[in-house]
């Protein structure tokens, strides 16, 4: 537990003293966003986007110094794990810089998200078998399980892609994700792991809350940097690899790990609201019969500007229900079943309740705020639905 602390610390730590020269680099680089338009007599100014490469700067620092405590010294002498995770950043970055400093046509981004999976399952991190309730272990062969690993890796890269729409969402809810999963983890560990071999999972969320975390300090409302692609892919990449490496250790599971028994089932649940958010935006468009790859107005946090919420409490009632559908989820692990559900309902009430307090009738300025959305998000909105 130490081990992964100070990992996430290191992380953190790189993270938020890169984000200023990363910022400068963005500024020299001309690549800079407007932030969205809140009715004001005068424009805010424009943001740097090159944030993610200061998140990245954070993970490999922290990756190297994982490579020297002993706690993973077996993760790094017996799998070729850690080699996958350096592949597949290093080539999601390298997309994602070029995206961030000139935006790539849909399906040339789609394709450096695949070949960045691709290297991720190359070095070692694939679905191999799962476990099915009344089917017990399913083997899958070579050929099946890499598009399903692919399909995975670039799924999750997308649901975090989307939900960057407003200041520190992306960061925080990713962050809660990590440490919910982390918890699961480290609950389910000792009786689901195959052969005792090591598994990357907790090592790979460590990173990703230190990276989100120590970024937030510059990316809550008013951000003075953005993640840019380059971030929410990394995010997105970090989190499908844990859910992947996780799956892959897991046999017929106890009653504390049932969920994670499941290919993919635990990091959907913790990101359930950037994969509901996604799913939504991909049904619209086809009842719409619009391009699933163009942006629009309908996500969730674009729906909560519009019930009237200002941008700070909109992006905390995301937290919140992300908060909610994470730990909720991973709870039958730590408490029965039995004991959980009023709590979950109280809570799940609570947030009704935050939700819906927070509308009220706009003046001229808010509904200009409500309908004004950044040209630029919605133009990478649209490469990455």
């Amino acid at each position: 537990m130490l081990a992964h602390l100070a990992v996430a610390l290191v992380a953190a730590v790189v993270t938020a003293v890169a984000s200023p020269v990363a910022a400068r680099l963005a500024r020299r680089a001309d690549a800079m966003a407007h932030p969205p338009d809140v009715g004001e007599e005068r424009p805010p100014p424009r943001v740097p986007t090159l944030g993610g490469i200061a998140m990245a700067l954070g993970v490999l620092s922290a990756l190297g110094i994982a490579s020297l405590l002993p706690t993973f010294g077996p993760l790094f002498t017996t799998t070729s794990e850690p080699v996958a995770l350096l592949a597949g950043v290093l080539v999601i970055v390298a997309i994602g810089i070029v995206d961030d400093l000139r935006p790539l046509p849909p399906t040339i981004k789609l394709a450096g998200q695949i070949v960045a999976a691709l290297g991720v399952v190359i070095f070692g991190v694939q679905l191999v078998h799962f476990w099915i309730p009344g089917l017990e272990v399913i083997a899958l062969s070579r050929d099946l399980g890499l598009p399903l690993t692919v399909l995975a890796l670039v799924a999750m890269i997308n649901a975090v892609n989307l939900i960057d729409g407003l200041d520190g969402l992306a960061a925080g809810v990713s962050a809660i994700a990590a440490l919910a999963f982390f918890a699961f983890a480290v609950a389910s560990q000792p009786s689901g792991l195959v052969d005792a071999v090591p598994t990357s999972a907790t090592l790979v969320v460590a990173l990703v809350a230190g990276a989100s975390l120590g970024f937030l300090i510059h990316n809550w409302h008013p951000a003075r940097l953005y993640m840019g692609d380059t971030g929410s892919m990394l995010l997105g990449l970090l989190l499908g690899v844990a859910g992947v490496s996780y799956v892959g250790r897991t046999t017929a599971p106890s009653n504390a790990d049932f969920y994670g028994a499941i290919p993919l089932l635990v990091p959907v649940l913790v990101l359930a609201v950037p994969f509901v958010d996604t799913t939504f935006a991909v049904v619209r468009r086809l009842i719409r019969r619009r391009p699933v790859t163009g942006g629009d107005l309908g996500h969730l946090h674009h729906l909560l500007l519009a019930f009237g919420h200002s941008h700070r409490r909109a992006v905390l009632i995301l937290y919140y229900w992300s908060a909610l559908l994470a730990f909720g989820s991973v709870a039958p692990s730590f408490f029965p079943l039995s004991r959980l559900v009023p709590w979950l309902a109280v809570a799940g009430a609570l947030g009704v309740v935050l939700t819906v307090l927070g509308t009220r009738a706009g003046t001229a300025a808010e509904s200009t705020e409500r309908s004004s959305v950044d040209t630029e998000r919605t133009r990478r909105s649209a490469n990455d639905a």
